[in-house]
């Protein structure tokens, strides 16, 4: 027990760290390289595709096909680097799935099944796994958020956006 808990722990150290990391700063767009894909989504929702080319300290450039264009600090809700690592993560995921897979069926598989032994089942198992891992690594997500600030928050000093208040209108008797 002492050591399952240990391995959870260890294992689960890469999540705390990444959900540790400051996404608000807008001096991590400075680690990007000039021609990386990128994704910029602005306050009002409306999303940007190109690739990178400078930051500065009030505005974000980058390249789409109509050229070069820029946008502003406060208008920039987030910033992801689009990398492609599709093959590689369908790779990973058939392999990890072959080896659960293998792994399952060996050791539910009875000894003289019909179709051969645990051998057998540890093979069938381990295609199933490959083609169902493969598709799962396949559909993860291969984009990394660089920047990202509150919706409810403007990029220069992220504090709240005071709303309007909205009195409501009751029509009076004349």
């Amino acid at each position: 027990m002492r050591k399952s808990l240990f391995l959870i722990c260890v294992l689960g150290l890469p999540c705390v760290s990444w959900a540790q990391t400051n996404r608000a700063s807008w001096a991590n767009l400075s680690a990007l390289r000039a021609g990386q894909k990128i994704q910029i989504v602005e306050m009002n929702s409306k999303k940007h595709s190109g690739t990178f080319a400078n930051v500065s300290d009030t505005a974000i450039l980058y390249r789409e096909t109509a050229g070069e264009q820029t946008i502003q600090k406060q208008d920039v809700r987030s910033v992801k680097l689009m990398a492609s690592h599709r093959l590689r993560n369908t790779i990973i995921g058939g392999a990890v799935g072959a080896g659960a897979g293998a792994g399952i069926t060996a050791g539910t598989w009875e000894n003289h099944g019909f179709t051969g032994g645990k051998g057998t089942g540890a093979i069938v198992g381990a295609v199933i796994g490959f083609v169902a891992g493969g598709v799962v690594g396949a559909l993860l997500p291969s984009h990394k958020t660089i920047y990202s600030v509150n919706s409810d928050a403007t990029a220069s000093d992220h504090q709240p956006v005071t709303k309007p208040t909205t009195v409501p209108i009751v029509p009076t008797a004349e």
